[in-house]
């Protein structure tokens, strides 16, 4: 992941842009002039569609993009590029077609619910002369490109001949095409590196009915074959991503809550593109997308994902290294917040954790059953040498925080060289404040920034002392 923040790769994305607008209100009446609801709108907001939310999953992972696309000479059609302008992503390859419509979806919401949408756009194939343009400025600038992304959602841009084109270009520069296909015929995709079709879309272009294994592994080389791709992908929704290069693999799904799957295909093709643009295999790219994945669908509506939102999911799987969960005192508030924003409980201790053994275990497992997130404050080893006296700690505290990192029950361990965590408590401002059982009538340091005290007993003979008392032959 530390690599993965250091790159910003330069992605082209060629495909069907829209604009989502949505009407929010509510709804009280049935009209008089028919049997209809009256809404009565209260705000309106806009998004990007299609395309466009491929581009927003490649700016939140940290991307520069570059986008070409046939755009109407509509007020729709300014609308979409200053909202593309606005976030960074450059549109001088944007072509005006006159007479084109810009597509854009009006969808009227009340009491969160979908009652009525509509839309103005143009599906048929864009004109001879659009394609001409598209491919002129992609030859002027394709060696540029680390990725070419054709995110195909049916509305005209991508026919055979844009295809072809931009795939011919991207292959004589050395420039890999990732595609996000529409439709049951393939073939103009073809010599793309890979494509990333669903389990639905894939029965109807290989028309081989994916029912288990053997089925699944005959339609990715069918697909690899016809196709002439140098890696052969599938999604699976909740089985996963499958992709063959010279053997099918499979990438199981870690999405722990579902919420909503709406745009999680625009960013596992943005996530796989991410990835190998900084150099990652497949593999890790497959990896990297189901997380990705995992982080969108548990959010409402069309979504993207950060970096750090990934990095802290693979963290709360345990999936990561400990190395993941040793976090700075600038890191934990900016994922204190986060957790914050997305309703969660955030729950804290601190100890020296010399010695770790069975009572710190049980206390820490207390700990984190009182809400969401547990951050443990890790003294240093000079405030355990002042704390405990010279010989200790026995451990220092790089060692002491990997091996805390690693227990399922802590998310995040932040070393602090303070006799006490007064500071990190007040940054942290936890929900539940947890000490042990011995500080029962004694003041706590931090309780005025916490919600709530938990005071938790230890386990009776069980301590860092008695233990190198032990180890040393002082008791039995």
């Amino acid at each position: 992941m530390k690599v993965l923040k250091t790159f910003k790769p330069n992605i082209l994305v060629v495909g069907d842009l829209m604009i989502d607008h949505y009407l929010w209100g509510s709804c009280e009446r049935i009209s008089p002039e028919a049997p209809v609801q009256v809404v009565d709108i209260s705000k309106e907001t806009t998004v990007l569609g299609g395309a466009g939310n491929v581009i927003n999953n490649l700016i939140a992972l940290g991307s520069r993009v570059s986008v070409s696309s046939v755009i109407g000479d509509d007020d729709n059609g300014v609308e979409l590029t200053n909202m593309l302008s606005s976030i960074g992503v450059q549109t001088n390859n944007l072509v005006v077609q006159n007479g084109r419509k810009t597509s854009k979806k009006s969808r009227v919401i009340a009491v969160s619910q979908q009652i009525l949408r509509y839309d103005k756009e143009s599906k048929n194939n864009i004109e001879d002369a659009s394609v001409v343009k598209i491919l002129d400025s992609v030859s002027k600038e394709i060696s540029k490109y680390d990725i070419v992304i054709l995110s195909d959602y049916g509305k005209g841009v991508l026919r055979e001949e844009l295809c072809q084109g931009v795939i011919k270009l991207s292959n004589e520069n050395g420039v890999r095409v990732l595609v996000d296909p529409k439709g049951s015929n393939f073939s103009k995709y073809k010599g793309a590196y890979l494509l990333t079709p669903n389990k639905k879309e894939a029965i109807l272009a290989t028309e081989i009915n994916i029912r288990d294994d053997e089925t699944l592994k005959e339609a990715l080389l069918k697909l690899k074959t016809d196709c002439d791709l140098g890696i052969s992908l599938i999604t699976l929704s909740e089985g996963g991503i499958a992709t063959y290069e010279n053997e099918m693999k499979r990438f199981p799904t870690v999405a722990k809550e579902v919420f909503d799957v709406t745009g999680a295909g625009d960013t596992v093709i943005a996530s796989i593109a991410f990835a190998l643009s900084a150099g990652k295999n497949i593999e890790e790219s497959a990896k990297f997308a189901n997380l990705a994945a995992g982080v969108v669908v548990g959010k409402i509506g069309s979504a993207t994902v950060t970096l750090n939102e990934i990095e802290e999911y693979e963290a709360s799987l345990h999936k990561s290294t400990s190395d993941a969960h040793i976090k700075s005192f600038e890191d934990i508030e900016a994922i204190v917040n986060r957790c914050r924003s997305n309703g969660k409980k955030v729950v804290f201790t601190n100890g020296c954790f010399d010695i770790l053994h069975v009572g710190h275990v049980k206390y820490l497992q207390v700990a984190k059953s009182f809400g969401d997130i547990l951050i443990v404050g890790l003294n240093s080893d000079e405030s355990v040498s002042r704390l405990k006296g010279p010989t200790r700690p026995v451990n220092v505290a790089q060692d002491r925080a990997y091996i805390l990192a690693a227990l399922e029950a802590v998310d995040f361990v932040v070393p602090f060289t303070e006799d006490t965590p007064h500071e990190l408590i007040k940054m942290i401002r936890p929900d539940v404040l947890v000490k042990g059982g011995d500080y029962e009538g004694k003041e706590v340091v931090g309780t005025e920034f916490a919600s709530e005290l938990k005071l938790v007993d230890f386990v009776d003979g069980k301590s860092t002392t008695k233990t190198i008392e032990k180890i040393q032959g002082k008791s039995c």
